[in-house]
């Protein structure tokens, strides 16, 4: 099993350059099988979760060609199967985008019940909703959603709850139904819109993505288009508040900054000095930090996914903050790692965290929880005194490429390893 192994204590400086966003990318790969022409995909990020479901497509007969790590064509004009399922594709929470996809298409299809990170109850009653009104039919049996219909006709749909990926599936699925559909109280995030254009570089009708209400004029047809997934606002957060936890200067380039205001804001409130330019940010961590108070909200608000992120760095910041989780119940798992780092953190009703602040964290051995608590787990691990191991990493490289060289090329002084061999070599690196 690899691990990451980290000597802390180290201001990061320097420039990062950010990927293309994951969670725009897995939904944007899915949609790409609704055209029966090429379609060229650029900005890819090579993570897991993207050649999981790059191997998903191709088994269902899609055509499929990585031109280089970060750009591949897709014909979806070759499926031959509705049927998705095998042991990958369980494991990750946007197989369910699948479903969309070839509903949209084919008026039929079959995925395996969605996996991901266990960092609560994320049920897709509102997918199934949504297809419903649709005119699918729509039930659970051996583990997957099978859905089918006649004809696939638009109709208005109201989300109970404001859900990106009920929002994106959806979306997609009335991109090819016959007529008009509105989808109210709809998901406004950036990864939402970019998935719209995406259809829409394809032919499809979508209007209002970014609000709350998206209006979708369905289309018989969708052609060839060549398009590039906009950059990762978490992983631009994700180094953004590791530059504020080791009272580093580091400038994130590739981003869109507008994505990243909930962040900047909160990294300002708490002391840090924020420069915007036309396509990076940059974080001035010089002074002590301060504490703030932090509650987890759809877009445009504080992102669930920086939640973790958010959490490490409060500990280190003086006074008492309090974060308040919004959206999933299960997501505080990270705090019991980071109280053997010296965090002092009490949870009360499993979605507030009451973080008093500690002047250091110390090294320790840590496993991974989650996706985004194994990227926090890390940014402690830079902040920390003395040495850091982190297990169970696959979930970190599910979301993150090349994480632990992109920390190096700011001055993080970390390594991937696979052995405890590989670990006192580190070790013995390091104080030599």
């Amino acid at each position: 099993m690899d691990q990451y192994v980290i000597k802390g204590g180290n201001p990061l400086h320097g420039e990062v350059e950010i990927g293309g966003a994951k969670n725009a990318a897995l939904a944007i790969l899915a949609a790409a099988v609704m055209a029966d022409e090429t379609i060229t995909i650029e900005n890819l990020p090579n993570v897991r979760d993207i050649n999981v479901m790059l191997q998903a497509i191709e088994n269902i007969g899609a055509y499929v060609e990585r031109v280089d790590v970060h750009t591949v064509k897709i014909n979806g004009s070759f499926i031959h199967g509705f049927t998705v399922d095998n042991e990958y594709i369980r494991k990750i929470r946007a197989s369910y985008y699948l479903l969309g996809a070839l509903l949209g298409k084919y008026n039929n299809a079959e995925v395996a019940l969605p996996g991901g990170c266990a960092i609560g109850t994320r049920p897709i009653d509102l997918h199934l909703k949504g297809f419903r009104a649709l005119g699918a039919e729509v039930e659970i049996r051996h583990g997957m959603v099978a859905a089918q219909a006649r004809a696939l006709c638009g109709t208005s749909i109201y989300m109970d709850k404001v859900s990106v990926g009920a929002t994106i599936n959806v979306m997609m699925a009335a991109a090819m139904a016959k007529g008009r559909t509105t989808i109210e109280n709809a998901a406004k995030e950036p990864h939402v819109v970019d998935v719209a254009n995406f259809l829409n570089r394809m032919g499809a009708q979508i209007r209002g993505a970014g609000t709350d209400v998206i209006r979708i004029t369905g289309v018989s047809k969708l052609h060839h288009a060549e398009y590039s997934i906009i950059p990762d606002q978490i992983e631009a957060g994700t180094f953004m508040f590791a530059a504020a936890a080791t009272g580093g200067d580091v400038t994130v380039k590739n981003v869109i900054p507008k994505h990243l205001e909930a962040t900047s804001s909160k990294l300002a409130d708490i002391g840090c000095r924020i420069e915007e330019f036309d396509d990076a940010v940059r974080v001035i961590a010089k002074r002590p930090l301060k504490h703030t108070q932090v509650t987890t909200l759809p877009y445009p608000g504080f992102p669930t996914d920086m939640q973790p992120q958010m959490g490490v760095v409060l500990g280190l910041a003086s006074g008492t903050s309090i974060i308040t989780e919004s959206i999933f119940e299960n997501r505080f798992k990270y705090v019991d790692e980071l109280a053997k780092m010296g965090a002092n953190i009490k949870v009360e009703g499993g979605n507030i965290a009451i973080i008093y602040g500690v002047d250091r964290y110390t090294g320790a051995r840590v496993s991974a929880p989650d996706l985004r608590a194994g990227a926090a787990l890390v940014i402690a691990g830079l902040a920390a005194e003395g040495i850091t191991t982190i297990d169970d990493i696959y979930y970190i490289e599910r979301g993150y490429e090349d994480f632990d060289e992109k920390f190096r090329s700011i001055g993080g002084i970390m390594q991937k390893v696979s052995s405890e061999k590989e670990i006192q070599k580190f070790k013995l690196k390091i104080i030599s």
